[in-house]
């Protein structure tokens, strides 16, 4: 090679001339391809179509989506799983791609659900016999009369056959029976005896609630006797001694009442019948059975008790004499109060004359009203 790089001959120009071409082939003019934001608006709204194209397709195949028939129920469960037919529903029954429902179910879409009207006349006959058999249980269990299997299966189907809720349904009789049965079954015990006889009984759980509430009671009681009985016992017996102890207060108490009346109205009689005993208008002693019907009320007369602790106080005061009186023939034992020697006798004197001095006039009113009322009341004491 040499140093110096040969240079390419130029190509000689076409002798023909070129055809001419038009100025806005040559340089295109810029209002024809769109710009940069116009470009991004068109891609904006192609994707919102097509979102919404998209979602309305899909609600639209929601709504009416495409039917499949159903598999008949005689394929076995691989050829009934196929994209060609959706599987028959259970409670239901398909042949040639459609769907039946069983007795008791009625189709809802796609599917069989419960007949609510058949499951509500169900449920009210079972309980029916519910109630039937478990108050029978209750009565056995309370009175021990009775007996525990009651119904047997015949019987129950011949009474709920002519119950009025069953001949509504004449027409679907056998389909409401069932559906009872199938019911009654599920809460009721069964057992089958030994002459082959199907009979029911109610559970020992479900039975306690029929129980009634006096025989739930006497059962407690006879399970805890060994702790009820003591209770009652004591509680009996404090019960007595908290009566008596308030008996005892009671009558001591109104025994010292009575005492203490007895001797204020001897003693107002013994000194009435001093002042008057020029006249002799007043005894100066008292009938002590008139003076005990005169104190005690009439409930406390039929208890001699009280009275007596009276007499015996009576006995023991010195200020009081007592003996026997010859009144219309027939003797009486009277009460006198010894004026004499009786310090409440002077002191009620002293006050007396304390008074009188205060207030003359008013003493003297006083005094004549004072003497007149214990004039008054000594008599209806003793006539």
């Amino acid at each position: 090679m040499s140093s110096t790089r040969k240079k390419r001959p130029n190509p000689k120009p076409n002798s023909l001339p070129s055809p001419s071409l038009p100025s806005w082939a040559v340089d295109p003019p810029q209002a024809l391809f769109p710009s940069k934001q116009e470009l991004f608006k068109v891609v904006t709204v192609l994707a919102i179509a097509s979102s919404v194209a998209i979602a309305c397709n899909y609600f639209v195949s929601f709504l009416n989506p495409t039917l499949k028939p159903f598999c008949d129920s005689s394929l076995d469960y691989l050829h009934s799983h196929t994209d060609s037919c959706q599987p028959c529903p259970s409670n239901g029954e398909c042949y040639q791609g459609k769907l039946e429902c069983l007795h008791g179910y009625r189709k809802h879409g796609n599917l069989c659900i419960e007949d609510g009207d058949i499951n509500e006349t169900a449920k009210k006959l079972s309980e029916m016999v519910e109630h039937r058999l478990c108050k029978a249980y209750a009565q056995v269990s309370c009175d021990g009369t009775g007996s525990i299997w009651v119904v047997q299966e015949d019987d129950m189907v011949k009474d709920l056959g002519e119950h009025e809720l069953m001949k509504k349904f004449e027409s679907q009789n056998a389909i409401y029976m069932k559906r009872t049965m199938d019911t009654i079954g599920s809460i009721l015990e069964s057992r089958t005896n030994s002459y082959g006889i199907k009979e029911w009984k109610c559970p020992d759980l479900l039975a306690e609630q029929y129980k009634p509430f006096s025989c739930c009671i006497r059962q407690w009681v006879s399970k805890h006797a060994l702790i009820v009985v003591p209770f009652c016992a004591l509680l009996v017996g404090c019960t007595l001694v908290l009566w008596k102890l308030r008996r005892r207060w009671y009558i001591s108490i109104r025994v010292e009442e009575l005492y203490r009346q007895v001797c204020e109205i001897l003693e107002e009689n013994a000194l009435m019948s001093k002042s008057k005993s020029e006249n002799g208008e007043c005894e100066p002693w008292i009938v002590a059975s008139r003076l005990r019907d005169h104190l005690l009320l009439p409930k406390e007369r039929k208890d001699p008790v009280i009275w007596k602790k009276v007499e015996d106080l009576v006995q023991e005061d010195s200020r009081v004499d007592q003996y026997p009186k010859l009144l219309r023939g027939e003797s009486k034992v009277v009460w006198e109060w010894q004026v004499e020697g009786s310090l409440s006798s002077s002191r009620m004197r002293k006050k007396g004359e304390a008074n009188k001095l205060k207030s003359p006039e008013g003493g003297d009113m006083k005094y004549d009203q004072q003497q007149r009322t214990l004039k008054a009341e000594p008599k209806a004491l003793i006539f």
